[in-house]
This record gives structure tokens, sequence and C-alpha cells, in this order.
């Protein structure tokens, strides 16, 4: 099985090169090869493969603040097009998207039929990918996750990491809640559902993120015990901790359909968390 993926640098894409099983290979399209600013080449660069997994994103959520038309283009326009360009090769498109397409209302789960909401134009611009994506391909899975984290590229546990380190103590929001996802979690989880739609079954949207759900502060606190780090996590709300592009407070995802449609849990976050911190120490 040949898989084509949009994406090189980000987290879910590495893991996905060092977590390919056996029988499958992957080309790896990075900005050099397959700019998304560049949606009609991002459509040429689909050739003979067995299906597209698209792992890049525009994902500076306070700078789409300011820059919504690239953003717009990167998570709309461009995964438009690889679907549309699936679509005409009968091929499977599996896409990334996001909790921030949500309003964060409430506080029960998000079930992926929820209407959605978004409260940034980070949020706005991936809820436009979606819309597109579903017009444009039969084929196609769309995959809402939240709060990735993993030991390369820029993320919170790293963040958490080089503060507390630093620092005696660390004011962390505690009134978002959500699922922090290790990218080695959706990376399995993306090529037990490629696989199963190249073998015929159905995509659609779906849900996937960790377990169990938990506030910032509460998964910092985790990464301090983890780490063997004496920083000290005091709990603060979202209004005392301003960003130019507003959060969800409910980032909790239903991630049941996910397991029925593909037999894949929600992964336990902790564990996750542990291969991470030894990863970054080695």
């Amino acid at each position: 099985m040949r898989l084509l993926v949009f994406g090189q640098s980000g987290q879910v894409a590495q893991e996905l090169a060092r977590r390919l099983p056996q029988g499958m290979s992957a080309r790896f399209l990075g900005r050099d090869q397959a700019n998304l600013l560049d949606p009609a080449a991002c459509a040429e660069a689909i050739g003979a493969c067995d299906a597209v997994i698209n792992a890049a994103a525009y994902t500076a959520v306070d700078k789409a603040e300011t820059d919504e038309a690239a953003a717009l283009t990167v998570n709309a326009t461009a995964p438009i097009a690889m679907a549309a360009r699936c679509a005409a090769l009968d091929i499977p498109f599996v896409h990334l998207s996001t909790d921030y397409v949500f309003d964060g209302a409430g506080t029960l789960p998000f079930a992926a039929d929820h209407p959605t909401g978004p409260r940034n134009a980070y949020g706005r611009t991936k809820l436009a990918g979606e819309v597109g994506i579903r017009a444009a391909s039969p084929r196609h899975l769309i995959l809402r996750t939240s709060w990735v984290v993993s030991a390369h590229g820029a993320n919170f546990v790293k963040t958490m990491l080089r503060l507390g380190s630093a620092r005696d103590s660390l004011n962390v929001v505690a009134d978002q809640i959500g699922g922090p996802t290790p990218a080695a979690d959706i990376a399995d989880a993306v090529l037990v559902a490629a696989k199963a739609m190249v073998d015929g079954a159905d995509g659609g949207t779906h849900h996937f993120a960790g377990a169990p759900d938990v506030s910032w502060a509460g998964f910092a606190r985790a990464i301090m015990a983890q780490a063997g780090l004496a920083c000290v996590i005091n709990d603060i709300p979202t209004s005392a901790y301003p960003t130019p592009a507003a959060r969800p407070l409910n980032s909790r995802l239903d991630c049941r359909g996910f397991e029925r449609a593909f037999g894949v849990q929600r992964p336990d976050w902790r564990q996750g968390l542990s291969v991470i911190l030894k990863e970054i120490s080695a």
C-alpha cells in the first residue's frame, strides 16, 4: 500500500514516517515539494498512490487572526483541491482537523455531528476546509483531534519542560478542558483508517483525542510530576491569560464513532507522555 503524505516536518507527519507498518510505504511532501499556498500545485502533486493523507496545516492560532487569508488557503483551499484530485483518481483522502471548529460551550463531549461554531480565525479556516472536502470527495475521512504533543516541534509539553526547569512556579489556565493527544497515537489511528478505507471502509467525520479529559493546568502538573520537576502549577482562569485568538473552554471530543468505525480506542495520554519524556531526555 502506497501513501502520499502532505507534510514532512510537523508532529504527525514525523510520527507517520516513523510508524509505517510492514507492507506500507509513503512519500512525504514538504513545503519545497508542495507549498500549500499553491493549491493547484498540491493537487498536481498527487499521482500514483493508494491514499492521500493531509498532515499539513496552518496552525499558528494567534497569528491567523491577522493572517486569515493565508490560513484559509492552507487550511481550506489547498485541502479542497487535494480532495478533488483524489476524487478524480477514486482514492481515499484523509484530512486532520481540530476541536476548534466548535464554540467550546457546555461541558459535554462534542459529537462529530454537533453543530459547529468556531470562535477564531484558525477554527473558521479549518471548518471551511471540512465543508469543501465533503463536497469535493465522497471518499474522505476528516479526523478532528486536539492538543497535539510529541517529542518534536513546538508544543505544550516542550514549553512546560522549558519553563518548569527555569521557574519555581507557573500560572496555567485551568478552565479549558480537553484531551491531550500524542502525535504517535494520531499517526497510528490515521494509518489504520487509511488502510481500512483503501480496503473499502467508509470514511466521514470522526473524532480522536487522548483520555482522560483534563485542564491545561492539570496536564501541566502531570508533565512536572513525570519529569521530576518541582515547579508548582497555579490554576488561573482564561480571562487572566488573554490571547489574540479566543480559545474554546470545552474541547472534549466524543470519540466513540471512530472506535466503532475503525476499532481504535482513545489513547491514554499519560502513557504517551511517558514515552515523549523518555524520548526528549534521550
